[in-house]
């Protein structure tokens, strides 16, 4: 079963950078559209950036201009470099993706595969 692991997340001060990576577990054909979504405590999940496997980008508001979104297809890898980080960014992220892994069954448009989360701490 193909799962997707993220690493990158840790503790950084305010204004500070962390960069997440994320990348699947097994061979797959391809990799479609890809996100990175977070929560916080006590807050819903929310979709922070997304990138399409021509590189079309979306960001949430309070991240533009801060955060970038980036993949190499070619390892099918997927990045987030956070920068003048935030203590509201604090939160638990987790990367999402839609995979062609099952020749039979290609990409659909969903986020099927999600990562476990890495945790990303903003103190002041």
């Amino acid at each position: 079963q193909v799962q997707l692991v993220e690493s990158g997340g840790g503790s950084v001060q305010a204004g500070g950078s962390l960069k997440l990576s994320c990348a699947p577990s097994g061979y797959i054909f391809s990799s479609c559209a890809m996100a990175w979504f977070r929560q916080a405590p006590g807050k819903e999940r929310e979709l922070v950036s997304s990138i399409t496997s021509d590189g079309t980008t979306t960001y949430v508001e309070s991240v533009k201009g801060r955060f970038t979104i980036s993949r190499d297809n070619t390892k099918h890898t997927l990045y987030l470099q956070m920068n003048s980080l935030k203590t509201e960014d604090t939160a638990v992220y987790y990367c999402a993706a839609d995979l062609w892994v099952d020749l039979r069954v290609p990409c659909n448009g969903e986020y099927a595969y999600w990562g476990q989360g890495t945790q990303v701490t903003v103190s002041s």
